[in-house]
């Protein structure tokens, strides 16, 4: 779990049900394969074309995010034409309308995707976090039309005709509520046992979300736990969230212990409470080799190489981001292990433990060992020091 720097995708444009009748499919039908990388959290970057244009450009395949959308700077860079809407975008971090792109295709290796409508938002803030930009995000307008396989061990995507499909031996199949977002049912432990709907989220960076209405209610936590304050970044914006650790996280038949827990303040209903109590994010699910499979509403897990390894228990209090080819400390938060070490918002990071590569996700990774001393190197006003954080675990 990345504890001092995380982003978290969800966006709806509108909450509504599709119905449940199951129509007679044809087997799905290989179609391509394509690469794919992955940012913190596990969130997965593919690239695409946009129309005839030449440029590659980078989308977040997300299926918290109810269609398609691009980048507004993108739009504005390769003179993409927008229309202005009434359609009211909701997301983590506030809601407002947006603009479309109407009825255009996107080009991947072997697949050409057609009749696509894109909203438009500003991903400004996407870009900074991993020091590459962003130009869109890749949701239910993708996945409705195809089987899509991810493979967290390759690296790979293999896209399918809609259809039934042969699952692997191994793992298991998920049933889930789809709306235009899969809703899995969740059993957590903690104070006691209880299950729960929540969205299945694979481009939110983190492992459990819970909506504040949600854990008040269901007095699911340990009064004796002491959430931090953290930032993190959602599709609008920069907040900030509690962050704990629940006892026992189950998905099917797979159990997850000690794991990393956001506490969001919803004041947007964004989770759809009661309904849903908040999301599974991708730093938890990238530990399962996935199928999606949402003509036939099945989504298959098989454990795979990333099963077992520790979740990232480390808590800082550094948020920094990639801002005009420097990596910028942006919020510090207050008795946090980043403000006893010294730093302040704007402090330019030229070098981390013994990396000095100017790279965000390298930097990232460095700070994710919890109980450690790090020397930081920072650049203010125009003068090199050295600061040591020490990294706090929240376990």
């Amino acid at each position: 779990m990345r504890t001092f720097y995380f982003i978290i995708f969800f966006s709806i444009p509108a909450f509504h049900c599709i119905a449940q009748e199951l129509i007679s499919q044809p087997e799905a039908k290989f179609i391509t394969s394509f690469p794919f990388k992955q940012y913190s959290g596990g969130v997965i970057i593919v690239k695409a074309k946009f129309e005839n244009l030449p440029e590659d450009l980078n989308f977040i395949l997300d299926t918290g995010s109810g269609g398609i959308s691009l980048d507004s700077a993108t739009c504005a860079e390769l003179d993409i034409k927008t229309k202005e809407t009434d359609t009211t975008i909701t997301g983590i971090g506030g809601k407002h309308k947006v603009h479309f792109v109407f009825n255009k295709s996107l080009n991947f290796p072997g697949l050409k995707v057609e009749r696509l409508n894109f909203h438009i938002n500003n991903y400004e803030v996407l870009s900074s976090v991993y020091g590459e930009k962003i130009d869109g995000i890749l949701g239910y307008s993708f996945f409705n039309r195809y089987v899509v396989k991810i493979n967290f061990d390759s690296l790979q995507i293999e896209v399918f005709s809609r259809g039934k499909i042969e699952y692997p031996d191994r793992g298991t199949l998920l049933h889930p509520i789809f709306t235009s977002l899969p809703i899995q049912f969740v059993q957590t432990k903690e104070r006691r046992k209880m299950g729960y709907n929540f969205y299945f989220d694979t481009g939110a960076g983190l492992c459990l979300l819970m909506s504040d209405k949600f854990v008040e209610d269901s007095t699911v936590l340990n009064k004796k736990r002491r959430p931090v304050v953290t930032g993190a970044e959602g599709m609008m914006g920069r907040l900030r969230m509690r962050l704990t650790v629940i006892k026992e996280v189950k998905i099917g038949p797979y159990r997850f212990r000690g794991v990393p827990t956001y506490l969001y303040k919803d004041d947007y209903n964004v989770t759809n409470y009661p309904f849903t109590g908040g999301l599974i994010g991708n730093e938890l699910l990238r530990r399962f080799n996935l199928i999606l499979n949402y003509s036939q509403r099945e989504i298959h897990l098989q454990p795979n190489s990333h099963y077992f390894e520790q979740f990232d228990y480390s808590y800082t209090g550094l948020n920094f981001y990639y801002i005009d080819g420097k990596i910028i400390v942006q919020d510090v938060i207050a008795n946090s292990p980043a403000d006893r070490a010294g730093f302040k918002v704007d402090d330019e990071i030229i070098g981390v433990g013994n990396n000095m590569t100017f790279n965000i996700q390298a930097y990232k990774n460095a700070l994710q060992m919890p109980k450690q001393r790090i020397k930081v190197i920072i650049k203010r006003d125009k003068e090199l020091q050295t600061l040591t954080i020490f990294t706090e675990s929240i376990l």
